[in-house]
């Protein structure tokens, strides 16, 4: 939901191991060097720069604008420049999921991704995450290249343990449950419909579309017949905001929310992702299109309209409520 930059991570003795209630293994980006949870000082990120990030000069410090959950800030030093990315509210388990997401990604060699480098707790509350800083280019640019890497990233990340995460996370400020599941129509159904509809609920106090949204839910089925749904390794939150292109043109993706799912999910923000015919050609000459494509777009939409109405207001509800009617209207439910 806002824009990210990323480098290598570590975590520190005045700090307990990484295993939080979200958190489901300790934090390990480097399978050779475990991830340490950064010292407490009075600017850790400074500190971890002029040690471990192996500057001895910080040349300056600017904000860059985009988010709207984050405060994001550009490091220039003697060693190159360094990505921060802070939250004054929320503890290091919300930055701890988009690193391990951001590693995955990066691993798979596909699509560019910036290099998760370390998480931590700031001295007066909240958490930071420094990473890899990627120069960018033009905010557009070649859309045959983005669908290309993008099914490339799906194809060659699968998960073996089914649907779902090592963690879970956040899609936006929203919690994302990522328990494994093996079944994608019942993992989609519960952790990511129910999971908001539930959320309305109880913020909006909103009977309506829960309960219609929930009949949605138990009915999701028909629309996956003939289909052949593998685990893939999902970006999760894939808008204008997060994907552009570096300083040679190729594409970059940012501020993920990952998790192993179908891989259509992945266009559920294509409302807001400006995805044009050169996008879906090039994504389906590597990943094919599925029977039922078409029917099957709306409802991944649905998840983030959903997520939209709970983060922001009454204003993402009509878009929302009037996806679950045609939906019931057309499986007769």
């Amino acid at each position: 939901m806002a824009v990210t930059h990323l480098g290598s991570i570590s975590f520190s003795s005045s700090m307990p191991s990484i295993s939080s209630p979200s958190l489901k293994h300790p934090f390990n980006l480097n399978k050779n060097k475990p991830l340490i949870v950064a010292a407490m000082s009075d600017d850790p990120v400074r500190e971890w720069i002029l040690s471990e990030g192996k500057a001895t000069q910080i040349k300056g410090i600017s904000p860059i604008g985009g988010g709207c959950i984050n405060r994001a800030t550009r490091y220039d030093t003697d060693a190159g420049s360094f990505f921060v990315k802070t939250n004054r509210s929320i503890g290091p388990s919300m930055f701890e999921g988009e690193a391990l997401g951001l590693n995955a990604m990066y691993e798979t060699g596909s699509i560019r991704v910036p290099k998760p480098y370390k998480v931590g707790s700031l001295p007066t509350g909240g958490s930071y995450i420094i990473m890899e800083f990627i120069e960018f280019g033009a905010s557009r640019g070649n859309q045959s290249a983005l669908g290309r890497k993008l099914a490339e990233m799906h194809k060659a990340a699968k998960s073996e343990k089914g649907f779902g995460f090592h963690v879970d996370n956040t899609i936006g400020s929203t919690p994302q449950i990522n328990t494994w599941m093996s079944d994608w129509v019942e993992f989609f159904a519960e952790h990511r419909l129910g999971y908001q509809l539930k959320m309305a609920r109880e913020q909006y106090g909103d009977p309506t579309i829960y309960e219609r949204g929930q009949r949605l839910a138990r009915n999701l089925g028909p629309l996956f017949k003939n289909v052949v749904i593998e685990p893939c390794l999902l970006h999760g939150d894939l808008w204008s905001g997060n994907m552009t292109y570096d300083k040679n043109g190729e594409p970059v993706i940012l501020d993920p929310a990952c998790y192993y799912g179908h891989n259509e999910a992945e266009f559920g923000m294509s409302w807001c992702a400006g995805f044009g015919g050169d996008f879906y050609k090039a994504y389906f000459e590597v990943m094919p299109e599925q029977p039922g494509f078409e029917e099957r777009r709306d409802l991944y939409m649905l998840y983030h309209y959903l997520n939209h109405y709970n983060l922001f207001g009454s204003g993402y509800r009509s878009s929302a409520m009037s996806i679950i009617d045609d939906y019931l209207r057309m499986l007769n439910v």
